[in-house]
């Protein structure tokens, strides 16, 4: 569904994105993470075809974001970070805006879709309010209905949850979950027990460059490994560590704060061995050998957090920031406030005519609420 190949992004000098590649197939949902400044909202940008690449190719359903830029976005619905809203309208005549601008010319058909999306995305007890009355959650919803409005095989959503209360991302969570029986879905976002709940793959981007490319079952097969325990047990820091450390397939022994009861004379450590060792039974009967007691061992599950920690921080005195680097470029070059967009009537009558080709060929859009893939 989506390749990217050989992809850099370069911003005068600064090289945001370098030469990274990865395939999104047909129905999964693909988790996209990095730290901030990592080049993720660069590369979104790029596959939406709306910035170029500076070398690499881009291709949704075989269509290069580049020369054939509207039948991508035809198949590509985005939800950016900050949701481009217009407060003084309704949900409704938002999307109704959002249809015209997308060459949905059908009147008829065009009401018909924005009811269905509106019901998928759980927007119509709130269609005829104004859309600055409404808390986040609905704005975050109105979003996703603007995204997935022209029916796109493809949905990127940059960041959906952010600043939503509790119940308000459970909410999101599992739209979002429902949307993934009938689309393709890169989802970006900082909270990773979301990855680990939603995900299929995880893309780990940092410093420019893919980091980690894998599926989230090979992850958590890593992540529950034995090669990390924790260790208490009765003597000195210094014997302690000796002993721990003296083990066949051990590989680095931390120490650990004490924790509540522990008592005095006792050490606890964490202890990490070669991948896929299994220490358990060699520590066990090392200590017990050396007459210490061992008072608890147990192994220590690693998180997807965990391992996105020790992805991002290598050679973090050497980070670069490619976003921000990429928003400085964007505004000082091409003038774009994208936190509000508001087109004027040349470019609303631009986009129309460009879309407006490319729809008629498709007219008949679904309106069932399933979207998505055809």
């Amino acid at each position: 569904m989506i390749q990217v190949q050989d992809l850099t992004k370069y911003y005068g000098p600064y090289r945001a994105v370098s030469d990274i590649s990865f395939t999104v197939n047909d129905g999964e949902i693909v988790g996209f993470l990095g730290p901030n400044g990592a080049g993720k909202t660069t590369t979104m940008r790029i596959t939406t075809g709306y910035i170029p690449p500076t070398f690499g190719t881009v291709t949704v359903d075989n269509f290069d974001v580049t020369k054939d830029s509207m039948q991508v976005r035809r198949r590509i619905g985005y939800l950016p970070e900050t949701v481009p809203l217009y407060t003084d309208m309704t949900p409704r005549e938002y999307l109704n805006y959002m249809g015209k601008l997308r060459g949905m010319r059908d009147g008829r058909l065009r009401e018909a879709r924005i009811e269905d999306v509106m019901e998928v995305t759980g927007v119509t007890s709130v269609a005829s309010r104004l859309i600055g009355k409404l808390s986040r959650g609905f704005r975050q919803r109105v979003g996703i209905a603007q995204a997935m409005l022209h029916n796109p095989d493809v949905l990127i959503l940059d960041e959906p949850t952010v600043g939503l209360d509790p119940r308000q991302i459970i909410e999101v969570r599992e739209l979002i979950r429902e949307l993934g029986k009938s689309h393709t879905i890169i989802l970006s976002t900082h909270i990773l027990p979301e990855v680990s709940m939603l995900c299929d793959r995880v893309i780990i981007i940092n410093r420019g460059r893919i980091a980690v490319d894998d599926t989230l079952a090979n992850l958590e097969q890593q992540m529950a490994s034995n090669d990390v325990l924790e260790v208490a047990l009765r003597a000195s820091a210094t014997e302690a560590q000796a002993v721990l450390a003296g083990v066949a397939g051990v590989q680095a022994v931390e120490p650990l704060p004490p924790d509540v009861g522990d008592g005095e004379g006792v050490t606890r450590f964490r202890v990490s061995g070669l991948p896929d060792s299994d220490l358990r039974a060699p520590l066990a009967h090392t200590v017990i050998a050396g007459g210490y007691d061992l008072l608890e061992l147990k192994s220590q599950r690693l998180t997807l957090e965990d391992i996105f920690v020790n992805i991002t921080t290598r050679d973090d005195e050497e980070a670069g920031d490619a976003d921000t680097v990429a928003a400085e470029a964007l505004e000082a070059e091409e003038g774009i406030d994208e936190l509000n967009p508001v087109p004027d009537d040349e470019a609303t009558a631009t986009i129309v005519d460009e879309t407006d080709e490319a729809y008629e060929a498709d007219e008949d859009v679904p309106t069932t609420g399933k979207g998505g893939r055809k």
